[in-house]
Formats: C-alpha cells, structure tokens, sequence
C-alpha cells in the first residue's frame, strides 16, 4: 500500500493548526490535518472564554503584538463572512487600588504602541459601560468582542476539506522524522509523507519535538484555568467584558467576567498546576506526567519564586468563598451563592529551564525548505485570536510564500 504524500502535513487539530492548513490549501498545495482526538478542537481551542484579544498587554514588536492586533479584525470578519456567533463589546481593564495606576498607564501605552483603541476612563465613564463594577480608574477598549472558538476551528476543518486538503481524526501521532525528500509523520493509524511538516501539537508539543529529534529548549507545564458561572441575578451585574489590572510577572490576565455569546455569564479563570497534561479537574491525575513536570528544574525555580501566589490560586480553586473574594474586587455585589463551576482549561505553558515563562509565540524549525519541520512550542492566549495571521506567518515561513487576509 503507498503511504500518502502531501505537500504539507500539519499535526494538531487545534485552530491554529486549522488557520495553517487553510493557509496552505488557499495556495493550492496539497495538506492533511493528523489529530489524536476523535473530534476537532478539543484541548485550548474548545475551553476557553472565548474572547476575541485586542492586543492591548502584548510587548511591542512582539508576534503576540503584531499578531494578535491584526488577528482581532480578521477573526470578526471571517466570522461576518461564514455567519459564526460572534459580538464586539468592547472590554473595561479596571485599577481597584492606587498601586495598579502605573500598571494601567503603562497598558495604555502599550495599547498604543500597538495601534490599539483604548480610552482612559473615570470611575463615571467606567460605571457608564458597567454600572456595577468597582474601580478607581479604567480603560476601555472598544476592539474586544466574543465568539465561540470551537465554531470557527469547525469552519476552518471544512473550508480546509472543501479546497481538497484531508482531516483525520483520531490518529495519535508518535514521531517526526526528517528525510532528505520529505518528512514521515509516524501515527498509530500509520504513515503520512509530507515535503514539509508543522506540529501544533499544544499541551504536547515538547514532547513530540523530543521525540522528533528537536530541542525544544523549554518544556510545557500544564496550568488548569477553571471558570465559575454567575446564577441569573448575578449575570446581571455584567454588561459585557471586565477584567482586573494584570500582574505583569505572569502571562495570565487574572479572574475577569465574561458574558459569552450564549447569554451566559462566568468569572475565571484561576491557574493551578494541572496534575497531567489534560488535567482539566483535581481528578484527573497521571502520576508520570506530575512527577516529570515537578523534577523540571525551571518548575522548581518558578515554584520557588512564586510559591505564595501558586498557594493562593490553589486556595481560590478549592474555595468558593476565596474565589468570591477575588471578584468581589471588582464586582462587590456578587455572593458565594451566585457561583457555580462551569468548566475548566488548561494552558499549555511553555517554561524555560531557569524558570522563566515564555511570554511571546515560540517556533522552532528543523531545516528549511524540503525536508523541514516548524514546531509551534508556545502557542496559548491569545493565539485563538491571532490563529489567522499564525497560519500565514507560518506558511511564509516554510515556503516563502505571502499571503494576504481573507
């Protein structure tokens, strides 16, 4: 039997592997999607909050920053264009105490080095777009917006399938292999020959590139965001986005409230250490895989510089009087009544061996042109926004080809 051949294979069924296939199918060149689950979508794609990033906290020059700008406009306009779920709301970054006045400054001027939108607002302008929330100050970006992000991987699987590229599900890739000629992509249902090859493979990504014969130079440590629903009378006091001033030691945003695109309100995420890479719940535990992630050494050394406020995210995640406390900060009149678990993700974070988290899109390549393999090793928040213009920076990585927006 031939073992098939394609242009381009792209292992990870998540958007942004998506957004890369349809890249590659636009051009005309032959690609095939390999993802282990039995659906699209399944890991960071279809659990998250499914906010549509402005680019507002993104370094300046940074892929984040270019990417994630850019990408805010074309996610809304491909969902115009495919009729997808979708609402630009615009978001309120909110300063609760004078301390994370500097911190909303320096937003500020990150926003516009970036060519975002933002407005500096009063504690009048903020109650204007959110009557009940807290605040001492508060910008306003009118850009952000939600969508549902699974939708949008779903389209991007048929637009890749009507262009003549191939999905295929539930085949676990175990390897990549470079030849002189091409690539082989090793998977539990067989064989895939590729001229070139993209692993988007998330929350495993380092580990496929091990296995492939990269140094990824980093190593994925899973952190589990788990989301609180607001009860009916709580969901009234959210209008649209609100979000806390961010610490900028940690690429998380902090707990901020949501009102998705189903009318539903929640508040979250937290971020604990999962207890396996898809540990999307304290029960879910693979002992292997905790214990590889609590031997890395930059686990330790960001475990021993962050302790107290992994402690305190542990706490929130157990607590739902601590959880409360947390929004009350900026929404005082929610109850520890009015919550209710709504689910969970899980980030894959990319960490260094000294401890640094990676902050920015991380690739990786393994050759060039014939023959090469692109490894996308850090790839979460906001990448659900940014997956569009992802793809096609990485297609101009692999062929040097360019192209333009839908």
């Amino acid at each position: 039997m031939t073992t098939p051949r394609y242009d381009v294979v792209v292992v990870g069924g998540g958007i942004v592997g998506l957004a890369t296939a349809h890249a590659v199918a636009r051009t005309g060149r032959s690609v095939a999607v390999v993802e282990r689950e039995p659906r699209l979508a399944a890991h960071q794609t279809g659990n998250n909050s499914n906010v549509i990033h402005s680019g507002l906290y993104y370094a300046p020059g940074g892929y984040k920053a270019r990417l994630a700008v850019a990408g805010c406009a074309e996610t809304v306009a491909f969902c115009r264009a495919h009729d997808l779920p979708h609402e630009v709301t615009g978001k309120l970054v909110v300063a609760t105490e004078p301390d994370e006045l500097p911190r909303l400054a320096d937003l500020k001027r990150r926003g516009d080095a970036n060519g975002v939108e933002n407005h500096e607002l009063d504690q009048a302008g903020m109650r204007a777009h959110e009557p009940h929330v807290r605040g001492i100050a508060a910008l306003f970006v009118p850009s952000t917006g939600i969508t549902d992000y699974r939708a949008i991987a779903e389209k991007l699987g048929e637009l890749v399938e009507k262009d003549g590229g191939e999905i295929h599900l539930g085949r676990a890739v175990r390897s990549v292999v470079r030849r002189r000629a091409d690539v082989v992509v090793r998977t539990d249902g067989g064989d895939l020959l590729g001229t070139q090859v993209v692993v988007c493979a998330g929350l495993r990504c380092d580990e496929l590139a091990r296995a492939s014969g990269a140094d990824p130079g980093v190593r994925v440590i899973p952190f589990r965001g788990e989301y609180s629903g607001l009860g009916e009378r709580a969901a009234g006091l959210v209008k649209g986005l609100i979000y806390p001033v961010p610490d900028p030691a940690f690429p998380f945003l902090g707990v901020h409230a949501t009102r998705g695109i189903d009318g539903s309100v929640h508040a979250g995420p937290n971020a604990v250490l999962a207890l396996a890479r898809e540990g999307y719940s304290w029960g879910a535990v693979k002992p292997k895989e905790l214990l590889g992630t609590l031997a890395y050494p930059g686990m330790l050394r960001l475990a021993r510089k962050h302790w107290r406020y992994g402690l305190g995210e542990m706490h929130r995640s157990l607590s739902r009087e601590a959880m409360v406390r947390q929004i009350q900060r900026l929404l005082p009149d929610v109850r520890a009544d009015d919550l209710h678990p709504a689910g969970a993700g899980v980030r894959a974070q990319a960490v260094r061996a000294d401890g640094t988290l990676v902050d920015d899109f991380l690739f990786v390549a393994q050759g060039a042109g014939t023959g090469a393999v692109l490894h996308v090793l850090n790839a979460p928040s906001p990448a659900a926004t940014a997956a569009l213009p992802i793809g096609r920076e990485i297609l101009e990585t692999l062929t040097g080809e360019k192209l333009g927006p839908l």
